[in-house]
């Protein structure tokens, strides 16, 4: 009787599987790293490393922010860094914004977390083949800047348009 049950949670487990990798083909990374205590400093520096082979590719980059709804501010500018496969670096201040001129978040969520998926860059190709990095340090004029508790980064492949 329990290898019955066992069977059918394995194939059950691998059906599961199999539809939310079918989900997530086009994402080349879909990463968050965690903020500690909730509390970005400004000495911490948030990294991604991606390897790209298609340069043919067209690719959407997001930004993906989880924060609390104790962030004292309705925006967030962050510093970012890129890293190219040939050793080329290029910098870049950006702005997001976390809520609305009333003070309503815009992003999703339940509780005291709101989640961001933010529109960094659409239909952008990676010139060379090879690891990307990407260094994202938050630029608030603050020392420690409380709330922000993860960072992440998505890109997936761009969604062909009729």
């Amino acid at each position: 009787m329990n290898k019955i049950k066992i069977t059918r949670f394995f194939f059950g487990y691998l059906i599961i599987m199999f539809f939310l990798n079918a989900c997530n083909t086009g994402v080349v990374i879909d990463k968050f790293k965690k903020i500690e205590n909730g509390t970005w400093r400004s000495s911490d520096i948030v990294r991604f490393s991606v390897p790209v082979e298609d340069t043919l590719q067209m690719y959407d980059f997001y930004i993906n922010i989880r924060n609390t709804n104790d962030y004292a501010f309705s925006n967030l500018y962050v510093f970012m860094k890129t890293f190219y496969p040939d050793g080329k670096i290029s910098a870049d201040t950006l702005e997001f914004f976390l809520a609305d001129p009333q003070g309503k978040w815009l992003g999703s969520g339940s509780g005291k977390l709101i989640d961001n998926r933010i529109l960094f860059s659409k239909n952008i190709r990676f010139p060379l083949a090879g690891i990307y990095s990407f260094e994202f340090e938050q630029a608030m004029r603050e020392e420690e800047l409380k709330g922000i508790e993860n960072f992440g980064i998505r890109i997936e492949k761009s969604q062909k348009e009729n």
